[in-house]
C-alpha cells in the first residue's frame, strides 16, 4: 500500500491498523449472524482474541482514554453479564420477579443456589460475544493519529466486498456462506439477515460521498467512481428485500451529503453556483431511473415487500404485546441477557405459534429492558445520551470522523428499532469504530486521504 508522493518512500501502516482491517474482513466473512450455534461465532471470537493478544504483545499501546465513554459502556455491559452469572441465595433469588414458575419442588430443589439469569448458558454466550467490540476498541484506539483517516476507507472496502457478493447474487449466482445461517436464494452479501446487510450497505452510502469529495484535487477522479458506487449500493439494497433498508439507505445517503457538504463546496468553488444544484438533481434523477428500472424488471424485492406488506401477518407487530407483557413480568431485574428465545417460548400464546420461531424481539431497546432490566435500561440511556451530547459537538465542528461516527451510530440505532443488528459481531465492530470516531476532537480537521495518498 503505497501512500506517499515521493518515490521510494514507504509508510508503515501500523500493526493496529492492519489488525483492525483484517478483523473487519474476517467479521464480514464469519461475523454476519447473531445465532450462538453458527460456526462463524467461533471464528469471529477466535480472531478477536488473537487480535487482542497480538496487539498487546507487539502493537503500540492503545489510548483507551481517548474513547473513555465507549469503553465505560462496554465494561458496564461486561460487568452486568458477570453479575447475572453470580449465584444468589435461594431466598433472594425467589424474591426476584418472574421466578415463581421455577420455585416448584418438582422443577428444582428449593435450596439450590441460582444465578440472576434464568438461562446461564445464554448469558455466558452474551458475555463471550463482547470480546469482538473489546478487540475493536483496543485496535481502533491503537491506530496512529495520521492513519485514523484511513479507517473509513478500509471499512468502505469491506462494504465493497459485501456489495460485490450481493451483486453476484443479484445476477443469479448461488453464493452461500458456511459460517452463517443465511437463506439460499436471497441477496444478502453473505450476511445472515437481509436487514443487517441493508444496514451495512446504508453505512456504505454514508461513507461513499465523504470519500468521493474529501480528497482535494483527487475528487475529480473519485466523484464519478463514488456516484457509480452509490448507484450500485442503492440497486443492491432494493434487491435485498429489506424494507427497513430503503429508509436507512435514504437517511444514510442524506447524512453522507451532509457530512461532505464542505468538501463539495470546496471542490466546486471554481464553478458557477448552479453547478451544485445541477449535480444534486442529476444524481437524484439517475438514482430514480435505476430504481424505476429495477421495479420494471421485477428485481426491487424491497419495494415489492413494502407494497405487499401485511401488518397483521408481521410477527414484529403481532409479538409486541407479548413482549411488553413479559417485560412487566420480569422488570426491574430482567430475565437474563441472551435469554429472550426460551423466555418468549415460555410465554408465547397459541395465536402466535408457527413453524418458525421468534428468536428476538425485533426491537433491541425492548429486548435489552426485558433481559437486562433496569440496569440495562440505565446503561442504554447513558449510551444514547452520550451519543446525543457528542453528536451536537461533532456537527458543530470541522472534523469529518466524529460526524461519520455520529451518523453511523444513528443508522444502527434506527435499525435497532425494528431489528437486532448490533447482536451480530460485524455490526458490533462497526458500532465500536463509530463510537471511537465520535469520541474524537470535533475541532480537529481530519480529511480522508488525498491524491498523494492513494490506496
Amino acid at each position: 500500500m503505497a501512500i506517499s508522493r515521493q518515490r521510494g518512500t514507504r509508510v508503515d501502516p501500523g500493526l493496529s491498523f492492519v489488525l483492525l482491517v483484517a478483523l473487519l474482513a474476517i467479521l464480514w466473512l464469519a461475523g454476519g449472524a447473531s445465532r450462538e450455534d453458527v460456526t462463524g461465532q467461533i471464528v469471529s471470537r477466535a480472531a478477536s482474541w488473537t487480535a487482542i493478544m497480538i496487539a498487546v504483545l507487539f502493537a503500540r499501546r492503545p489510548r483507551i482514554e481517548e474513547a473513555r465513554a465507549p469503553a465505560l459502556v462496554l465494561f458496564a455491559a461486561i460487568l452486568l453479564c458477570v453479575a447475572q452469572l453470580v449465584p444468589m441465595p435461594p431466598g433472594i433469588w425467589r424474591a426476584l420477579p418472574g421466578r415463581a414458575a421455577f420455585t416448584e419442588s418438582l422443577v428444582s430443589p428449593p435450596d439450590l443456589l441460582r444465578p440472576w439469569t434464568l438461562v446461564p448458558g445464554a448469558t455466558v454466550n452474551a458475555l463471550s460475544s463482547l470480546v469482538v467490540p473489546l478487540a475493536v476498541l483496543v485496535l481502533a484506539t491503537g491506530v496512529r493519529e495520521e492513519q485514523k483517516r484511513w479507517v473509513p476507507v478500509a471499512m468502505l472496502a469491506v462494504i465493497g466486498l459485501a456489495l460485490l457478493v450481493g451483486l453476484l447474487q443479484f445476477t443469479g449466482a448461488q453464493i452461500e456462506n458456511p459460517f452463517v445461517n443465511g437463506t439460499p436464494g436471497l441477496v444478502d452479501g453473505m450476511i445472515a439477515n437481509r436487514n443487517h446487510f441493508a444496514l451495512f450497505l446504508a453505512i456504505g452510502l454514508l461513507i461513499t460521498p465523504v470519500w468521493g469529495v474529501g480528497a482535494g484535487s483527487a475528487s475529480r477522479v473519485r466523484v464519478p467512481v463514488a456516484v457509480g458506487v452509490v448507484l450500485l449500493l442503492v440497486l443492491t439494497i432494493l434487491a435485498s428485500g429489506s424494507r427497513a433498508g430503503i429508509v436507512l439507505g435514504v437517511i444514510g445517503l442524506m447524512l453522507g451529503f451532509a457530512v461532505s457538504r464542505r468538501g463539495v463546496k470546496s471542490a466546486l468553488r471554481l464553478y458557477p453556483r448552479w453547478t451544485l444544484p445541477a449535480i444534486g438533481l442529476g444524481t437524484i434523477a439517475l438514482i430514480a431511473i435505476f430504481v424505476l428500472a429495477s421495479v420494471a424488471a421485477d428485481r426491487a424485492v424491497s419495494i415489492d415487500r413494502l407494497i405487499d406488506q401485511d401488518t397483521g401477518a408481521d410477527m414484529r407487530a403481532r409479538g409486541l404485546p407479548t413482549v411488553l407483557a413479559i417485560i412487566r413480568i420480569y422488570f426491574p431485574f430482567g430475565s437474563g441477557l441472551g435469554s429472550f428465545d426460551p423466555i418468549f417460548r415460555m410465554h408465547e400464546p397459541f395465536a402466535l405459534l408457527k413453524p418458525t420461531y421468534f428468536n428476538h424481539a425485533h426491537n433491541d431497546f425492548l429486548e435489552i429492558v426485558l433481559t437486562a432490566g433496569l440496569p440495562g435500561l440505565l446503561v442504554l440511556i447513558c449510551a444514547i445520551g452520550w451519543w446525543a451530547w457528542r453528536s451536537l459537538a461533532a456537527w458543530r465542528g470541522d472534523s469529518v470522523l466524529p460526524k461519520l461516527g455520529s451518523a453511523t451510530l444513528l443508522l444502527i440505532l434506527l435499525a435497532s428499532i425494528v431489528d437486532y443488528p448490533a447482536r451480530t459481531p460485524l455490526i458490533m465492530a462497526v458500532a465500536m469504530i463509530a463510537a471511537v470516531w465520535l469520541s474524537g476532537n470535533p475541532a480537529h480537521k481530519t480529511p480522508l486521504p488525498s491524491i498523494g495518498h492513494n490506496l
